[in-house]
């Protein structure tokens, strides 16, 4: 049973990652760009009339807003499939995934931003810019030189039945996978009726986090270890906090991200740290 449910999930994988659908993605992120963008402009000028879609598309820069938002659905949907990989790799690319998230914001503000001259009016938001630009560059850079790190921490996750929790982790990858295009195609439908775009990252990292949770718990199956218990359950209260900043206000999102990388960082080199002491056996259990 185990077996057939992980070669739904490997297909999936497979259909995703080829040549031609990376291609025909990247062709509809331009596509998509470029007509938003007319839209945009046309709209701004008043030659024509989108209705409940006018305040979108109001800002000339909305296109960014939209090219960047594509592109984090994509990368949410590459976390899904990395996930049964490893789990110190999923938590970096959830890192990824909210520095980029950052950008994007920064570019948000940036598109709402209609008079560049006008200093005490425009002030506020180039400050968030500002901020959500710096946040994103520090978690690139924190997370960056934990991969370097992770890199030479010893194979922490090959257990005895590795095998079988490779294909549980793919059954909640799968699920995952499942929830993501409920949550797109919830959002999609809300976009439709009211005219607004939800951004259900937060939603999705909540299912995320209950998922991560199962690993934990799951991989307790395999070791005994007190030191990858503790590293997993580390994981899962990044992920947890990582949720939490998606839905604070602005400076206060940066700041819990950006401490939130620090805590990963100061985790990998003490777990090295600790490591270098314990016997074979110890690494082993």
């Amino acid at each position: 049973m185990l077996k057939k449910i992980t070669r739904i999930f490997d297909k999936q994988v497979l259909f995703w990652e080829k040549p031609n659908i990376l291609k025909r993605i990247s062709n509809f992120l331009v596509i998509a760009f470029i007509i938003c963008s007319i839209i945009s402009l046309l709209v701004y000028f008043n030659f024509i009339d989108v209705g409940r879609f006018n305040m979108l598309f109001i800002h000339p820069f909305f296109a960014i807003e939209v090219a960047f938002t594509i592109i984090l659905i994509l990368e949410l949907l590459s976390l899904i499939f990395i996930l049964p990989k490893s789990v110190s790799i999923s938590l970096g690319k959830q890192f990824e995934l909210l520095s980029l998230i950052f950008l994007r914001n920064a570019f948000k503000e940036f598109s709402h931003l209609d008079e560049f001259l006008v200093w005490e009016d425009s002030k506020t938001v180039i400050y968030k810019m500002i901020t959500y630009s710096f946040g994103a560059l520090f978690i690139f850079i924190v997370m960056g030189i934990t991969q370097r790190l992770n890199r030479k921490i010893r194979l922490s996750e090959t257990f005895v039945n590795q095998l079988q929790f490779v294909r549980i982790k793919k059954i909640l990858a799968l699920f995952l996978l499942l929830s993501f295009f409920l949550i797109g195609a919830n959002d999609i439908y809300f976009l439709f009726k009211t005219g607004k775009y939800l951004h259900s990252f937060d939603t999705f990292y909540t299912v995320l986090i209950f998922t991560d949770i199962i690993i934990v718990l799951v991989a307790l199956r395999y070791t005994i270890n007190f030191y990858r218990v503790f590293r997993y359950s580390a994981y899962v209260l990044a992920t947890i906090l990582i949720r939490i900043s998606l839905t604070m206000e602005s400076y206060y999102d940066v700041f819990l991200g950006a401490i939130t990388s620090v805590f990963i960082l100061l985790l990998s080199l003490a777990y090295i740290h600790i490591q270098k002491g314990l016997t074979a056996k110890e690494l082993k259990s």
